[in-house]
């Protein structure tokens, strides 16, 4: 038989492209470009510039909607909705794998054993193998309690008959501290002064006024307690009645109310909140009221003891969950049981992924929220690495954050694996180590915000070297080591520092002077400067964990800004500040302040439109009505930060305390930015930097920032910079906690830990300044800073 040479391609291997056209989310500007499939393709530009916009919310997002509308509607009933983006048509699209840097649940009981499925193929190799047996995977497991039940059931089969059921099953839970490790102990002096009567205003906590029904007056008024008996002097029952009753419905001024005991009061109120998404005066008080101890029952394994008995090779599932993954891997690979051989294979698979990925380190017994941005994202990927799935989009977001020069080509390698299975890989990525392996770049700018949002360059690494784009301008920049660095006024003493992996390390950090702490990822950094100097009096500490707001914060809620700008207002019209908030007296009636009405259509995605009571201002029409220096409050709060900062500078709107913030947001490079702008649309790179523009109002002579570079492009690490140069220059001391090698080479003083990762680090293998340590290069840092500056 013969076959046709016909040289035409086949119809299906036509579609060899991602195809978007007229892209508006966010500030993207009618975007069409053509993303090739089964290539690596990079999008890069300035922090703000519509990267995310473009891949994550438009690209990535239109294909997980596209896939979950092929469930019936029954199952879309109980799937998040997704709104389709706004764009003219997208083609070519495949299925979406997002890997993102968000961080992980910050549950108490979600750690990285529990995240990755590693806990549960050890909790089933436990339960086949471990002795004493004590029961199925459950009876390992932290996060299942012990139940016994016994009683009458009667089944309706036939004629019916009742008949006793015991019912029984093992968890791994300790009781103690239910599975949390941690036992938290409630300082009762923070909660109230017992030499005070309730009457006399007893309560210390921060919002429990006088006249509130809700706290003060529901024990104050419920009748169980006399509100004129100072504390002190409460006899047993009416302490335990105070601080531990049982909810109970009392009447106060003809209310129903209901009454509790103030334990478990301001454990709901307060403790069942994420300690990060509270406002900064409330979190200082839970901070001082709560203490967190190891729970001594179970030594802070989360496991009971008939858990923590059960063995194989001497080896608990608690011993090994604090083990090294990478110790763990051994371990795993030297037991020879062929009746559970496919078990140890995916779980020594699973461990060696944690390895390949530069995460050996680890141990499964982690808290998943004490995970940085990259960390976490490195973790997702593990699930991915040995999947068989092929012609799938995956999505990455800055996959080198966190990772020091010498783990990023191990991170390039995996991306370049991915690839070559024949996946579509899509990188929003600053590092020019990641972008220079790139098959296709997609450039998004020119600037930030409104000024971005367009494509400036399309195609080759070579092609985009040679455009003259703010990327490509940037691509070759080289920090130069400097000529004389600043002497320090003084020191920060550590003394045996031994945090984590750390060894007992004595360091002394220099005052005065830009400090930069580098190693390679799990060294010791964090561990030695959260741990032994961001606690301290003085110290002000920007850490990487995530700001969180809804759709109604912005930065003029966040950084405080809207406080004195109220005041403003009010002073100037001669009316209440409250009018001036649209979370609050002022806000539209129709839209309560929201700026858009959602109506929910099931499963279908809910829509959300402009309300036309207010047009999008949030504010009644009658407090538009009041002016400061000619402007209404929705116009202010439509400026950008850098129109605001001259507004409330000089004339009739001069506002000190506003100007002051303002200039802070202007110095961190968000100039652009609108003052009512929700945070939920602000990228990474904005958050952060909003961020370190807040706590550089507060009061303290030494700033600790961890990674600020994440999400800055190349053209922004220049102007943080010369705002570290400013805070030094200013009297303030700067330590940063960084693997970008133009940080260390601008550095005055560095400090290396390692030598490795986990136990192979936690040593101070360099301090002196970035010349001696080029010049040494005895270290991983050394030698790559050295190759950085071309030395």
């Amino acid at each position: 038989m013969s076959r046709a040479t016909d040289k035409q391609p086949h119809a299906a291997d036509r579609h060899d492209l991602i195809r978007v056209h007229g892209a508006r989310v966010n500030n993207l500007k009618d975007v069409s470009i053509e993303i090739p499939k089964r290539r690596l393709t990079v999008f890069t530009g300035v922090s703000g510039s519509g990267k995310s916009s473009l891949v994550f919310n438009t690209i990535a997002a239109e294909s997980q909607r596209l896939i979950n509308e092929t469930y019936s509607a029954f199952v879309q009933g109980f799937m998040p909705t997704l709104a389709r983006p706004e764009v003219d048509v997208l083609e070519g699209l495949t299925t979406a794998i997002i890997v993102d840097q968000q961080r992980m649940g910050g549950d108490t009981r979600s750690t990285v054993g529990t995240a990755t499925d590693a806990n549960a193929m050890l909790r089933i190799l436990f339960s086949r193998l471990g002795t004493p047996h004590i029961g199925p995977p459950s009876a390992y497991s932290f996060n299942t309690a012990s139940v016994k039940a016994s009683g009458a059931i009667t089944v309706e089969r036939g004629n019916k008959k009742t008949v006793k059921a015991t019912f029984n099953r093992t968890g791994g839970m300790c009781t103690e501290c239910e599975g949390r490790g941690t036992v938290s102990d409630i300082d009762l002096t923070q909660l109230y002064d017992d030499s005070k009567s309730l009457a006399e205003g007893a309560f210390t906590i921060p919002g429990w006024k006088s006249d509130s029904f809700w706290t003060v007056r529901v024990y104050a008024e419920s009748g169980l307690l006399d509100p004129d008996k100072p504390i002190a002097k409460y006899t047993r029952k009416e302490m335990q009645d105070f601080l531990y009753r049982e909810p109970t419905k009392v009447k106060v001024e003809g209310v129903n109310l209901t009454y509790e005991g103030l334990i478990p009061k301001i454990q709901k109120s307060f403790l069942s909140k994420d300690k990060d998404a509270l406002q900064p005066h409330i979190r200082a008080f839970v901070e001082r009221a709560v203490t967190f101890t190891t729970c001594p029952a179970c030594d802070g394994t989360r496991l009971s003891e008939g858990a923590r008995s059960s063995k194989i090779a001497g080896i608990s599932i608690a011993d090994a969950c604090a083990m090294q993954t990478s110790d763990l891997a051994a371990w795993i690979r030297d037991l020879d049981e062929p009746s559970v051989a496919p078990l140890l294979t995916a779980l020594g698979e699973t461990l060696d992924s944690f390895v390949e990925i530069g995460l050996g380190y680890l141990a499964l017994d982690r808290p998943a929220g004490t995970l940085s941005g990259g960390e976490a994202q490195r973790v997702k990927m593990i699930r991915h690495l040995g999947s068989s799935l092929t012609d799938t989009t995956y999505v990455f977001d800055e996959p080198t954050a966190g990772l020091h020069p010498h783990d990023i080509q191990r991170m390039n390698n995996l991306l370049l694996r991915l690839r070559d299975k024949g996946n579509t890989v899509l990188v929003v990525e600053h590092k020019p180590e990641t972008i220079a392996v790139a098959d296709h770049v997609v450039d998004l700018g020119p600037g930030a915000g409104t000024a971005g949002g367009t494509v400036c360059f399309e195609g080759t690494v070579d092609g985009l070297r040679a455009s003259d784009t703010v990327t490509g301008r940037h691509f070759d920049d080289r920090s130069t080591l400097k000529a004389e660095t600043r002497k320090p006024t003084g020191a920060l003493e550590v003394r045996g520092a031994s945090a984590n992996n750390l060894r007992g390390v004595d360091v002394d950090i220099p005052l005065g002077v830009l400090t930069v702490v580098t190693g390679v990822a799990g060294s010791g950094k964090s561990s030695l400067i959260h741990g032994s100097v961001a606690g301290r009096d003085g110290v002000v500490s920007v850490d990487q964990s995530a700001i969180r707001g809804s759709r109604r914060s912005n930065p003029a809620t966040y950084t405080g800004l809207l406080d004195p700008v109220r005041k403003a207002f009010a002073k100037a019209n001669d009316v209440k500040p409250g009018l001036f908030s649209a979370n609050s007296e002022g806000a539209c009636p129709t839209c309560n302040g929201a700026g858009v009405v959602f109506t929910d259509l099931a499963m279908m995605a809910g829509v959300a439109t402009v309300c036309e009571e207010c047009e999008g201002k949030r504010f009644q029409a009658s407090v538009l009505e009041y002016r400061l220096g000619g402007r209404d409050i929705s116009e202010v709060l439509a400026m950008s930060v850098a129109e605001a900062e001259e507004f409330f500078g000089s004339g009739d709107a001069r506002t000190p305390a506003a100007h002051r913030v303002l200039e802070r947001l202007v110095d961190v490079g968000l100039g652009y930015l609108s003052l009512g702008q929700p945070l939920t649309t602000l990228s990474g790179g904005e958050r952060q930097r909003l961020k370190l523009a807040t706590h550089m109002g507060e009061k303290g002579g030494v700033y600790v920032l961890d990674e600020p570079t994440t999400g800055l492009h190349l053209a922004d690490v220049e102007q943080l910079l010369g705002l570290l140069d400013r805070l030094v220059d200013s009297g303030k001391s700067v330590v940063v906690i960084e693997h970008h090698q133009a940080v260390m080479a601008h550095a005055d003083w560095i400090i290396d830990l390692g030598p490795g990762a986990g136990h192979d680090g936690g040593t101070l293998v360099f301090e002196g300044t970035p010349a001696q340590l080029v010049a040494a290069r005895s270290t991983l840092t050394g030698e790559h800073l050295a190759e950085y500056v071309g030395a």
